[in-house]
């Protein structure tokens, strides 16, 4: 049996003997507290862990599966921006031959004729600029003659006057010497005075007539001049015009402008044409570039002299920018690409190609994949992931090609950003991902 005094327990083993009273120690405060502590422990871990909880999540505004995102990761290497457009070739020489007067054209070439600078491609039969070219070449020599007439009339003139002028001068001569004789002779009585008087008056008139004499002379040559001008004028005037009709019917003889290959032909053999129709193309094939069409987007970071990779019939050839169009037509601007050093054999014009511009080339920079994140706001700000939380934080963006995007700061190389998707969160600070 078993007694209970204050203090102690006393325990009885037996009412033989056998046993004997033992004395029992008092439990200790741990051991009687042990449920007590073991609670409160448990509680506590439970608060810190509720706390730590309530920190990880604070500000988080909702949670969103990451099937629908797109996570990459970002690294250290090179990068390199580029523009890529399927292009090609044209002729950078292919000038369109017109009709330069109406008339029936005979063609000397077809489409894809070799040919060379100066040959003929077409003739055009104008009967009436060709009769109207004979006509003014006769008016014109008829001109010409009278422009020699005029000059061989102002030549005789001009000599008549130089005799006139020395014969006024030998008749002064003359009339000077039978003045003086009168006067002697009436000196010494043999003469009268009105003999002496009347030899007087024949000087005076023989001095006038040589004055008169010697001004037509002089102003002979400018008369001589202004007539010689005016038939020159109007023979001038006349090959002016036989001028402009020879130049028009040696256009009616089409020539080719430069060596390669008749392009297209837009009339048929013995046609009848109007002034200024188009007739033909001829194409330079020393001279091809290949023209691209580059989305208004991505064009303003085009400029001339970039690099290019032109990729046709399985080859590969370098090549850059030679000319931007200063207009966008459908939402595109037309580039044109030239190829380095010499031009490849072989090339066709219209020939399919496929063209690479390298914007930028850069070594040892943060990229990423690519993803509409670099859209959001200009790039200025990305979701970083933290495990199973999205913070929303400050990004500086650089270059961008089709498939990197180069970071300028707010990330180091190993965080892990959303590319794509992140458009769901609507600006949230922070978010939680699900699996």
């Amino acid at each position: 049996m078993t007694e209970h005094t204050a203090g102690s327990t006393v325990s009885r083993i037996g009412s033989d003997g056998t046993g004997q009273d033992r004395i029992l120690e008092k439990p200790s405060f741990w051991r009687r507290r042990r449920g007590l502590i073991l609670t409160g422990a448990g509680v506590a871990a439970a608060i810190a862990l509720l706390v730590a909880l309530a920190s990880r999540f604070a500000g988080v505004q909702g949670s969103f599966s990451r099937s629908t995102l797109t996570i990459s990761t970002v690294t250290r290497g090179d990068f390199v921006s580029d523009i890529e457009a399927d292009g090609q070739v044209v002729a950078t020489i292919s000038p369109t031959l017109y009709a330069r007067a109406p008339g029936i054209v005979t063609l000397k070439v077809h489409a894809g004729d070799p040919i060379h600078r100066g040959q003929t491609l077409a003739v055009i039969d104008d009967p009436d600029l060709t009769s109207s070219l004979e006509q003014e070449q006769a008016s014109a020599e008829s001109l010409r003659i009278a422009w020699q007439r005029a000059k061989l009339h102002a030549a005789r003139q001009l000599t008549e006057l130089r005799n006139a002028y020395q014969q006024a001068k030998i008749d002064v001569s003359t009339a000077q010497r039978e003045l003086d004789r009168s006067r002697e002779a009436y000196r010494l009585g043999a003469y009268p005075e009105l003999q002496m008087l009347r030899a007087q008056d024949a000087l005076q008139r023989a001095q006038f007539a040589l004055q008169e004499a010697k001004a037509r002379y002089d102003s002979q040559p400018a008369q001589n001049r202004f007539d010689i001008g005016s038939s020159k004028a109007l023979l001038d005037r006349e090959e002016e015009r036989v001028g402009d009709l020879r130049r028009q019917v040696q256009e009616l003889t089409v020539r080719s402008p430069v060596d390669g290959r008749a392009g297209q032909v837009a009339v048929l053999d013995q046609a009848q044409v109007s002034s200024g129709a188009p007739l033909l193309t001829a194409v330079a094939l020393n001279a091809l570039e290949v023209q691209v069409e580059v989305p208004e987007s991505e064009a303003h970071e085009l400029a001339t002299g970039m690099k290019a990779d032109l990729e046709g019939d399985g080859q590969h050839w370098p090549g850059y920018v030679s000319g931007i169009s200063p207009e966008v037509v459908n939402g595109s601007v037309v580039a044109r690409l030239r190829f380095s050093g010499s031009q490849p054999q072989g090339l066709r014009q219209s020939q399919r190609m496929f063209a690479r511009v390298f914007i930028a080339q850069l070594h040892d920079v943060l990229v990423v994949d690519r993803g509409n994140f670099a859209d959001q706001q200009g790039g200025g700000y990305a979701y970083v992931v933290h495990g199973d939380i999205a913070r929303r934080q400050p990004i500086r963006i650089g270059a961008v090609s089709l498939q990197k995007v180069q970071l300028l700061g707010g990330v180091t190389a190993g965080d892990r950003i959303v590319t794509s998707g992140a458009a769901s969160f609507h600006d949230a600070s922070s978010v939680r991902l699900s699996n």
